[in-house]
Formats: C-alpha cells, sequence, structure tokens
C-alpha cells in the first residue's frame, strides 16, 4: 500500500524513495529530480512498480504504475505501441513542474479516497494554479 504524500521543509511534496529496481539521485525522497537515472538497464519488457514522468523543466516525478493506470491517457501510453510502454518514462514539454506534483498529488488523493464512504476531504487548488491544471486534467483526462 502507499504511503501518503507529505510535503518537505522546500515545499515538495515528498514520496516514498523509487525501489531499488529505479536509481535514484542522492535526494530519494525529493519528488522531483534533475539529473535522469536510466530506470531500464535490465530488461526494457519488465514491467516496473513506478514510471518517471519528466516537465517541461525537465523535472523528474516517480509515480507509481498502478495509479497512473486509473488515468485513460497515461493507461494508453503505458500500454499500446507507443515508446513510453517501453521506456516507462512519459514525458510533458508543455507541463511545468509545479503542475505535475499538483496532478500527482491528485492522482494519490484520487486512489485514496476513490472507494471512501465518509465524508471526503476537499482538493485544495490556488486560484492561480487553476488555469494550468484545467489544461493538465483535460489533456489527462483526468
Amino acid at each position: 500500500h502507499l504511503v501518503p504524500p507529505s510535503t518537505t521543509d522546500t515545499g515538495h511534496t515528498s514520496f516514498p524513495p523509487p525501489p531499488p529496481s529505479i536509481p535514484a539521485t542522492p535526494s530519494k525522497q525529493s519528488i522531483h529530480q534533475n539529473k535522469t537515472p536510466s530506470i531500464m538497464e535490465d530488461d526494457p519488457k519488465e514491467e516496473l512498480p513506478y514510471i518517471k514522468l519528466i516537465s517541461a523543466e525537465n523535472s523528474e516525478i516517480f509515480l507509481s504504475r498502478r495509479i497512473a493506470l486509473q488515468v485513460s491517457t497515461l493507461r494508453a501510453m503505458l500500454e499500446g505501441n507507443f515508446k513510453e510502454s517501453e521506456e516507462g518514462v512519459i514525458r510533458f514539454p508543455d507541463m511545468s513542474v509545479s503542475a505535475l506534483e499538483k496532478v500527482v498529488r491528485y492522482l494519490h488523493y484520487k486512489d485514496k479516497y476513490s472507494d471512501c464512504a465518509t465524508r471526503i476531504p476537499e482538493f485544495p487548488i490556488e486560484p492561480e494554479e487553476a488555469l494550468e491544471l484545467l489544461v493538465a486534467a483535460s489533456y489527462l483526462n483526468c
């Protein structure tokens, strides 16, 4: 079961470190990293538990494959005959790291509360984030 994200002192969301099959840079708890580790050194057909999302600024965010497959656009990329399905890497050249981080937070939120029988807490979105997140949500169909 996934550990819920938390916020670090620097304001970035922190998730559990990627599994040993995905090498991480020294800051394992950071949600995004500026160096690109090779995640597919062995068998490219081996399905990894995490995928890598890359923002417009080339920052990396690791997301559970299980959660990614809940999003129809990501599922099509990961299960179809696309480069993303072979590499386990999806690039978003038009999406800022802040928007991509918020999308990942939302996907974890949605996964956590999808079968909830009690009142679901509000997912916070700042007014200045709204337009960029609307575009991202429309593209991802989530």
